[in-house]
């Protein structure tokens, strides 16, 4: 079949879903409100549902009022049970795949469960809606002439007592049809390699030859393979190399630091960049504009949301809100009840609405990644914008980056200790350390107080980090590639003085 028939069959039933996005658009309460029902029908029989008595609850009042809020350690007992082989603890369909969190700021694995249902249902339906979104807003793509170039974790499947676990994307990979293997390079053999330095090799090896039409991966990197590649290749940008190249699918974290370098790469004022928000846990969000940051919360992939305002999270008088109560403008925690057995479940991320009809969100960071030591409330979606911003300024680049306290020593006053890894170090550290400063300052109203006339914070103190600190830490960790993450704000001097004690 030519493939200009693929590309339009494809396109067209993808855009078919459009009509469904339109009913929880629409009708976006009734539409959650429907799916806790139906998840809490589903198990009623299981462990989980027999204690809290699932087959009584009828309403979200009394399944709010019932149910305890969650965490990983909570649900861990339950969890490592259906590892072991137990089934219909948590959830009614049997589940043999479990996601291994990869994280940088907690030494201790998680095993997410993904079910059958998840799989389908949420974390496939997700990929195929952010191209349907794509397609319906760019009526003359030509995606499919092409292939995606992916670039997912390092992990291969393990298996234990007939369950299996990996990286969230290996059993992805692992799962997926055939088709969208062939729409996707590398190989799954070269995808699913753990080696982080071999794989890059490879991953190049196999698609600098292909059509690559798009690229879906974390920023940070994909920035490290698309540099390499022309390095490899001669090319002076990627458009050299792949022509048709249209659209990149990010995600994981902030694509702000990153964006400058990106247009370098891919200087075209028609290319188009596409963010999602998915997790182990789940597919939250995908960008439904061409041309906006905002994130449309997707409502029927078999997740209920509920949200914590962040000023009274962990509080006595923490406070839980339904989507219809959410407000524009307020950093919430994320809680979730999933088609996967988690159960009002805090994922560990926060969120900001930015609409309200329909629900479009921000990622503004984690709950244990911010600094709250001098009542500053510094999130890292400020920290992003403010070094993107004298990053333009300065006309700089960052590679990667960290934020901990200086805490108060008798009379010396607090302040923030930023170590950032540039592409090449600014021709005046301390004119650039003061545009953050001052940009900080302008985005956060609880920072500028506290710098007012250095009352409760001095200025921020700048390390410059040496070539590869930040790469040499995860690869010392074992955590090169794939969804590794460096953690950007802290509350303790952990991370700060491991890079400092390396970088000697």
């Amino acid at each position: 079949m030519p493939i200009p028939i693929i590309n339009s069959i494809a396109s067209w039933v993808l855009k078919q879903r459009i009509h469904q996005i339109e009913l929880f658009l629409k009708y976006p309460h009734e539409v959650q409100e429907e799916l806790l029902m139906n998840l809490i029908r589903s198990a009623e029989n299981t462990v989980v549902g027999k204690h809290y008595d699932f087959a009584s609850i009828r309403s979200y009042t009394t399944f709010k009022e019932r149910i305890p809020i969650s965490t990983y350690e909570d649900l861990e007992p339950f969890i490592e049970q259906t590892r072991r082989g137990d089934q219909n603890i948590f959830w009614n369909s049997p589940i043999k795949w479990f996601a291994k969190s990869s994280g940088t700021t907690n030494a201790k694995s998680k095993f997410i469960p993904v079910s059958n249902e998840a799989l389908e249902d949420c974390h496939y339906k997700g990929s195929k809606d952010l191209l349907c979104l794509y397609l319906n807003n760019n009526e003359n793509s030509g995606l499919f002439i092409g292939k995606s170039l992916r670039l997912g974790g390092s992990s291969q499947i393990y298996e234990d007592n007939n369950t299996y676990f990996g990286d969230l994307s290996a059993i992805l990979i692992e799962n997926m049809p055939m088709w969208a293997e062939f729409s996707s390079t590398p190989s799954n053999r070269v995808s699913l390699m753990s080696e982080w330095e071999s794989k890059l090799a490879a991953i190049i090896n196999e698609s600098k030859n292909e059509n690559v039409t798009s690229f879906a991966g974390v920023p940070s990197w994909m920035l490290v393979l698309l540099n390499k590649t022309l390095e490899v290749t001669g090319k002076n940008h990627l458009l050299e190399l792949w022509p048709n190249l249209e659209v990149y699918f990010h995600g994981g974290v902030s694509f702000e630091p990153y964006r400058e370098q990106y247009k370098k790469l891919l200087p075209s004022n028609d290319f188009k960049y596409y963010e999602i928000y998915n997790a182990s846990e789940g597919f939250f969000a995908i960008q439904d504009q061409n041309h906006s940051n905002d994130l449309l919360l997707m409502l029927d992939y078999g997740i209920f949301y509920e949200f914590i305002p962040m000023d009274s999270f962990g509080t006595a008088h923490e406070k839980v809100v339904h989507l219809s109560e959410v407000q524009l403008g307020v950093n919430y925690a994320l809680m979730i009840t999933t088609n996967a057995g988690l159960w009002r479940y805090l994922v560990g991320d926060t969120v900001r609405f930015t609409s309200l009809n329909p629900y479009r969100v921000r990622v503004t960071g984690r709950t244990k990644q911010h600094i709250n030591v001098f009542g500053e409330e510094l999130m890292v979606e400020n920290t992003d914008r403010a070094l993107s911003k004298a990053c333009q300024i300065t006309q700089t680049e960052v590679i990667d980056y960290t934020v901990a306290p200086i805490f108060m020593d008798g009379k010396a006053k607090g302040a923030h200790e930023w170590i950032i890894e540039f592409r090449e170090n600014p021709k005046n550290v301390e004119e650039f350390s003061r545009i953050l400063d001052i940009e900080l300052q302008a985005i956060n109203s609880d920072y500028e107080a506290k710098r007012y006339n250095n009352m409760t914070l001095n200025p921020l103190v700048l390390n410059l980090a040496r070539p590869n600190l930040f790469y040499d830490w995860l690869k010392d960790r074992g955590k090169l590639g794939g969804q590794h993450k460096i953690p950007r704000l802290s509350n303790t001097r952990e991370y700060v003085e491991q890079l400092k004690e390396l970088s000697i």
